[in-house]
């Protein structure tokens, strides 16, 4: 009887350990989210990506996060696109009471670094309170605008149906 007792004390002191560990890596988790984006050159113009946009190695974009009523900066971090247009942010903390973009700064690129004023951001969440299981948060692509339109850009947008097909 004392062995079994024994046994079973160890059994429960085991799972208690276990189940704090896991409830420590779940609380670790939730304190750091991962923002990641994507930045190109719309070649045509357009406001979105097709398949003539490129990538847009060295972009400068920066992680802005103010409080819904204040508007105080409470979180503002920068980052450069890879060679692939990609970005990330390491993200300490909770933002729930806080609205969060990723703005584009900076085009390295002469032929292409105009910002249009009104699909300059993206709006990203950046808490853990939204049923989003995923630590890392996609931030929609944000393009800079190609100073002229490449010629192929009709041919692209009549096969996606957005042009008359003559």
């Amino acid at each position: 009887m004392a062995k079994t007792l024994s046994t079973v004390v160890a059994l429960i002191a085991t799972a208690a350990l276990c189940f704090s560990t896991l409830v420590g890596v779940a609380q670790a988790a939730e304190e750091k989210l991962v923002v990641d984006g994507k930045v190109y050159c719309d070649t045509c113009r357009v406001k979105f990506e097709t398949s003539l946009s490129e990538a847009v190695e060295g972009a400068g974009v920066k992680l802005i996060c103010r409080d819904r009523e204040s508007q105080e900066t409470k979180l503002e971090m920068e980052a450069e696109t890879d060679e692939s247009g990609h970005y990330k942010f390491d993200v300490e903390g909770d933002h729930a009471e806080e609205i969060c973009e990723v703005h584009l700064v900076k085009s390295p690129r002469e032929d292409c670094n105009e910002i249009d004023k009104g699909w300059n951001s993206a709006r990203i969440l950046l808490t853990t309170d939204v049923g989003v299981v995923d630590s890392i948060r996609h931030a929609n692509p944000l393009g800079f605008m190609k100073k002229e339109a490449l010629d192929r850009c009709a041919e692209v947008l009549q096969s996606l149906g957005f042009l008359p097909i003559n």
